[in-house]
């Protein structure tokens, strides 16, 4: 979670770090993507840099360019969601200042949305 005024590519490098195990396949769990795919925001030398670095592959396209093929399908599913978590009048404006009690109502929005879809 950050301020509503930081931009979005400055926090591609921290949530890689973040990035959980994945697993389901034999031998050792991956600790990172093989790809990043992102619009033109990400895209930076230094960025592009530390992902060849270490050793995910970036699908940024340059300002200038046209964008990834594709990446519409993907953003669907995520604009689609969040679509569904600002139903929740709580959370469509920030409120709380404690990171904490955001996350709990976060939590507890997405427990309503999968209810709701599951009943």
């Amino acid at each position: 979670m950050t301020a509503a005024n930081v931009a979005d590519g400055l926090m591609l490098l921290p949530l890689l770090d973040k990035f959980p195990v994945i697993g389901g396949r034999r031998g050792r769990p991956r600790t990172r993507p093989l790809l990043v795919t992102a619009d033109k925001a990400y895209h930076s030398a230094a960025r592009v840099e530390e992902l060849h670095r270490r050793g995910i592959y970036p699908l940024l396209p340059k300002r200038g360019e046209p964008g990834t093929a594709g990446l519409g399908k993907v953003r669907w599913v995520i604009e689609r969601t969040v679509a569904w978590v600002k139903q929740f009048r709580r959370l469509r404006t920030r409120y709380e200042r404690r990171l904490d009690i955001h996350l709990s109502f976060l939590q507890l929005a997405c427990c309503v949305i999968c209810w709701r879809r599951l009943k």
